[in-house]
């Protein structure tokens, strides 16, 4: 499956975050992640995220498509997926 995951959590936990999802997906922009995981991925991302956030506080939305997206990009293109190998 292919996700999309935006976030908005506190500053003091967003490099947590920010480090921990590098680790599994590509970063595209400013709190937004995307790429093709496994549903066993999925689960340790969502495991993972939910350790590291404040549910009270924190707001995590995943995506969950069957492939990856079209996409049309209007403006600087932050992280190009033409440069993964």
């Amino acid at each position: 499956m292919y996700i999309i995951i935006v976030y908005d959590v506190n500053v003091s936990r967003v490099n947590k975050v920010k480090k921990f999802l590098r680790q599994h997906l590509v970063w595209i922009q400013n709190s937004v992640f995307e790429g093709e995981v496994t549903l066993a991925e999925y689960e340790r991302i969502k495991n993972g995220i939910k350790e590291l956030i404040d549910e009270s506080e924190d707001s995590i939305v995943i995506y969950k498509l069957r492939s990856s997206p079209k996409r049309d990009i209007i403006g600087v293109e932050k992280n190009p997926l033409d440069d993964i190998l």
